[in-house]
Order: structure tokens, then C-alpha cells, then sequence
């Protein structure tokens, strides 16, 4: 595994930059269709791992991958108390606050976890760009405000983008690594089924039924089984 499509590394890059893009345009305000991009994620997310990864894994592993799940699930919830759960869609913007750089910190290694199996999951790599697109908006929007030189913040927003990619360099040129594929495929499922489901979940607040949610979230489950 010397080399992987250039794609597999620009995908991720410009799904984040797309969301800070965005944040950039409608900025200081939450775009309206945002709870509609986080829930088309989260169900986008949440079919790749149940119709491509998992099956895949438990083909080809042996009985320890439950571990590896739980460990990835166990690893999301601790990095989530550092990211205030930025993954799944909040923000807790302070115009007069430093830069969150613990935060930053828990985004970028959870990034770089999660770049670490692209090499070989081309679903995964389009399940990555639309979870991406929301993470960078929601990143932009607490960097941005922080009282903090300018380049300081362009160069924090860059380092997040670039550790997608730097995780799947990683994993290409490590043979190490490469042994240890699918117990890191497995513990990245665990990732993504946390974050999937929290975004679900919690954009289903007060349980009322919204059809245009409903039609995205079927919408996202059917791309995903496609894909």
C-alpha cells in the first residue's frame, strides 16, 4: 500500500474547507438549513458504517472487533469532553475568549483517527467529506470570534483540515499500521456510530415530526447504501 488515489486525500480537505466556507458567508448566524446538513450527516454517516464497514469488518476479523467498537465508542465520548461536542453540530461561540485550543486539539485527533482508514474505505472518504462539511462550519464559528490574531485562527482552521489526510498518510506508509488495519477500522466505527446517532437523535429535540428532516434522513440512507 504504497500509493492511494490523490482523491482519497483532497475529499476530506475540501469538505471541511466547504463548511468554513460557508460559515465564512453567513456569518455570525447559523445558517437555517443546518440542522437539515447535520441530520443529512449523521444518517449519511450512520448507513456507510452499517451497510459497508461493519459488515466488512466482522467478515474479516475475528471475534475481538466488538472490542475495538466499544474502545472507538469509549474514545468519542472521552474526546467529546474536550470538543464540547463539536462533531455532532454545537457551538458555544465567546467573542471575548482566547482560542479554544483544547478544543482544537480534540478535533484534530479525532480527524486524524478517522483519515486513518480511508486508504481502503472509498465510502468512507464521501461519508467523511458530508461529516466534515457541518464539523468546519460549527469550528469556524468558535475560532472566528476569539480574540486571536487572524492568522493564528487560518492557521488552526488549516491544521484541522490537513489531519484527515495526514492520518490516511499515516496509515499508507506505516506498515505498522497497515497490520493493525482492521482493528482501526473497527474502533473508527465505534467513532462514527456515536457521533451518527447523537446527531440523529438530537436533531429530533422535542420529538415533533418534521417530514422535511424525515425525507433527508431516507434520503442519506438510501446514497449511503448506494454508494
Amino acid at each position: 500500500m504504497n500509493t492511494i488515489p490523490l482523491l482519497q486525500y483532497l475529499v476530506p480537505f475540501l469538505g471541511a474547507t466547504l463548511g468554513m466556507g460557508i460559515a465564512y458567508s453567513v456569518k455570525p448566524k447559523t445558517p437555517t438549513g443546518f440542522k437539515l446538513i447535520l441530520a443529512f450527516s449523521g444518517a449519511f454517516l450512520l448507513g456507510i458504517t452499517l451497510f459497508h464497514l461493519l459488515p466488512e469488518v466482522f467478515q474479516m476479523s475475528n471475534s475481538k472487533a466488538g472490542v475495538w467498537i466499544v474502545a472507538g465508542l469509549v474514545t468519542q465520548i472521552l474526546l467529546e469532553y474536550l470538543s464540547q461536542g463539536a462533531e455532532h453540530g454545537h457551538a458555544h461561540a465567546q467573542p471575548n475568549a482566547k482560542m479554544p485550543r483544547l478544543l482544537l486539539f480534540s478535533l484534530c485527533l479525532h480527524a486524524f483517527i478517522e483519515g486513518l482508514p480511508l486508504a481502503t474505505q472509498l465510502p468512507l472518504v464521501w461519508g467523511i467529506f458530508i461529516h466534515k462539511i457541518p464539523i468546519g462550519m460549527v469550528l469556524f464559528f468558535l475560532l472566528w470570534p476569539s480574540k486571536t490574531p487572524k492568522i493564528v485562527k487560518l492557521l488552526g482552521l488549516f491544521l484541522f483540515a490537513i489531519m484527515t489526510p495526514l492520518g490516511t498518510f499515516t496509515l499508507v506508509h506505516s506498515l505498522v499500521l497497515q497490520e493493525w488495519e482492521m482493528p482501526i477500522v473497527a474502533l473508527v466505527i465505534g467513532m462514527l456510530l456515536h457521533i451518527s446517532t447523537t446527531i440523529l437523535f438530537e436533531s429530533n429535540q422535542g420529538h415533533a415530526f418534521n417530514i422535511q428532516k424525515l425525507l433527508t434522513i431516507l434520503l442519506a440512507f438510501a446514497i449511503s447504501y448506494f454508494i
